[in-house]
């Protein structure tokens, strides 16, 4: 099996409305903003999962064990270079906006939504805007901090 570079194919959407995130429609999708086109290279920030250890071990024991616990999201947030005139991202996605994003990872960030598609869709509200601040050589950056609202799935299908 070949590698698969990921250059150029990671698709992010904010999408407004999704009735069941674990099979999402093109419908759904199409209704959604492509985001990713203005995010920076390094704008897709903690989207990872981390798992709590459940300690498993009891007093008698001499090695310590553990199952997992809780699965959470920190630090979550989309990375944006500013646009100018008027600026979808920064207009949309506003403070206590409610929507999903959704990732879709391993072909072309332009291909269209079809059926069958891997897609990971993440139920999320949007925290304040954060300015990142100015520096030499750089276009103007802004944050938009999100937290998950629902379990995501990550291994959805579009229907």
């Amino acid at each position: 099996m070949a590698n698969i570079p990921a250059d150029g194919k990671t698709r992010a959407d904010w999408v407004p409305a999704i009735a069941n995130i674990n099979a999402p429609t093109t419908t759904e999708l199409n209704a959604g903003i492509r985001v990713s086109q203005w995010t920076t290279s390094d704008g897709l920030v903690g989207f990872r999962p981390e798992t709590a250890d459940v300690p498993t071990s009891g007093l008698e024991d001499t090695f310590d064990t553990n199952t997992n616990g809780r699965r959470s999201y920190s630090g979550t947030m989309l990375r944006f270079r500013k646009q100018s005139g008027s600026d979808v991202v920064y207009t949309t996605m506003t403070p206590d906006a409610e929507g999903f994003i959704v990732i879709r990872r391993s072909m072309p960030a332009a291909t269209a939504y079809a059926s069958g598609q891997p897609v990971q869709v993440y139920p999320v509200i949007c925290c304040e805007t954060a300015w990142i601040d100015p520096e030499p050589n750089t276009v103007e950056r802004f944050e938009v901090p999100l937290k998950m609202t629902d379990q995501p799935s990550l291994r959805a299908a579009v229907a």
